[in-house]
């Protein structure tokens, strides 16, 4: 069982209960091989995708150990395979203050195969591989309510990542939408917390037919927790970084929504701390990255400088900067040059980590 402290908890309370703090929850989102495949891990060193020569799940898992080591971090978001090798048979978070997660659904628009390229661009339809019992259990142990422990004993899992993906439509957003409120139910009898994720339609024909898709995302984010009862919502939510305006009046509306923004796709080293930076001063208050982290020279290195700049120990080009020397001092090659990692880049196609 474990009796470890976890920063998640300390920092979701002095959040709620102290709206002028300065917590901000850092997630690593290593849960990729829910959506990428062989691609997942990563691309090796000195290589490009097209080579199709990829990191192994081996090395992907060595580095969610180090950094749950090293503790910066809130929650490891990870597949319910890689939490079963990791939280219950290796027992990684035993003694950490870190928060262990699993993806709890793959909707149809991250089955990202190579080869196949439709799934993406159709409107997403609600799919679950995980339950929650194998996330707490590794396995489904247990048949009834009332044989289930409290959740002070389950080895795996207690927290999940649920995935809405919604399209205007109502014909694929309806079926979604039930197929999270059947989660929260099952999560409440089976005392499971979770985090939600609202992302961006996936279908681009739609896309483009809504007229403001910031707003669009903030209004169904408050609409759909509008009617659930505050002892099942989620913990925080998971959204893209929306302009300003639209990011402080989601923040301002409700103060026990704790808003946290995805990542998106890897950038520059100074993209991903400026992000975190931004997402900060305009009310969010947690970030969820997956690409940025998985990309960087060194991982481990990497989040601690983004934990600094979340802290408001150094500013983004500070944390660039001492970045690269530790690149430097590790005779580690950096992926630009430290001026051309300094830049801030756009990307106008938002992504899910």
């Amino acid at each position: 069982m474990n009796t470890q402290q976890k920063s998640l908890d300390t920092r979701i309370a002095r959040i709620l209960t102290n709206t002028s703090c300065r917590d901000f929850l850092l997630v690593d989102a290593k849960d990729a091989d829910m959506a990428f495949g062989l691609a997942a891990p990563g691309v090796l060193s000195n290589h490009v995708a097209e080579d199709n020569l990829f990191r192994t799940m081996e090395f992907y898992r060595e580095q969610i150990c180090g950094i749950v080591a090293d503790g910066h971090i809130d929650v490891m978001l990870m597949s319910a395979n890689t939490n079963a090798q990791l939280t219950i048979d290796k027992q990684l978070f035993e003694t950490s203050s870190v928060t262990p997660a699993v993806r709890m659904n793959d909707t149809t628009d991250i089955w990202l195969s190579a080869g196949t390229g439709s799934y993406s661009t159709q409107p997403a339809l609600p799919f679950s591989t995980c339950t929650i019992k194998e996330a707490q259990y590794g396995w489904n142990p247990l048949k009834t309510k009332t044989d289930t422990p409290s959740s002070d004993t389950v080895p795996g899992a207690n927290l999940g990542l649920f995935s809405l993906t919604l399209n205007d439509q109502a014909s694929v957003d309806q079926p979604i939408l039930n197929a999270y409120k059947n989660f929260r139910l099952d999560a409440e009898q089976n005392n499971f917390k979770h985090f939600l994720e609202i992302f961006y339609p996936n279908c681009l024909e739609r896309r483009r037919q809504i007229p403001d898709l910031d707003r669009f995302i903030a209004d169904q984010a408050v609409r759909c927790l509008a009617g659930i009862p505050r002892k099942n919502r989620p913990l925080f939510l998971k959204i893209p970084y929306l302009r300003p305006a639209v990011m402080e009046q989601l923040a301002a509306y409700d103060k026990n929504i704790i808003i946290g923004i995805l990542g998106g796709s890897s950038g520059t080293t100074c993209d991903a701390f400026t992000l975190a930076a931004n997402a900060k001063k305009y009310g969010a208050r947690a970030a969820i990255f997956g690409r940025k982290i998985n990309s960087a020279e060194d991982q481990r290195s990497f989040v601690k400088f983004l934990r600094a700049v979340i802290d408001d120990e150094l500013s983004p080009e500070e944390a660039v900067r001492g970045y690269h020397a530790v690149l430097k001092e590790k005779s580690l090659r950096p992926k630009r040059e430290l001026r051309d990692d300094l830049v801030q880049t756009s990307n106008d196609e938002p992504t899910r980590t």
